[in-house]
């Protein structure tokens, strides 16, 4: 699973060139915001994510976004999950439809998995640590509005 995790890590901040309907996918100004992110790789085991001034500003701050529930363990209830623009029913593991911009989110109660978007706000909290070991972004103490 961890191998999974920091795949998607890996290109979270690519754009999507998918095969896919595009009336399922989500996009708002907070998901712009999170998409500019930007990665530096070092070596081959160490990528650092370049974050715009635009997410600095939101650094610590509540943040809210809307998204698909791409769950990382197994369960109908999740805490930790990554919240991804697109569901995850449109495969983008298989290769065609490359990785969407996702988030970690850390809920401070689990929430049903869905297939439907669900819309979280939490504290949004950038770490600039090496990305291939924990996400670049993560919205904290996360509840569903």
């Amino acid at each position: 699973m961890k191998k999974i995790l920091l795949a998607l890590l890996l290109f979270a901040g690519l754009a999507v060139n998918a095969q896919h309907n595009p009336d399922d996918q989500i996009m708002s100004d907070n998901w712009d915001i999170v998409g500019g992110v930007d990665f530096k790789i070092v070596k081959d085991t160490e990528m650092l994510a370049v974050f715009t001034d635009k997410i600095k500003k939101y650094a610590g701050k509540p943040f809210e976004l809307e998204g698909y529930i791409v769950p990382i363990k197994d369960g109908m209830k999740q805490t930790k999950f990554m919240l991804s623009t697109l569901p995850i029913n449109q495969c983008f593991y298989c290769g065609k439809n490359g990785v969407p911009v996702m988030v970690m989110v850390e809920m401070t109660e689990p929430i049903k998995f869905t297939y439907a978007t669900i819309v979280v706000k939490g504290t949004l909290k950038l770490n600039s640590g090496n990305a291939m070991d924990n996400p670049p972004i993560v919205l904290t103490a996360a509840k569903p509005i």
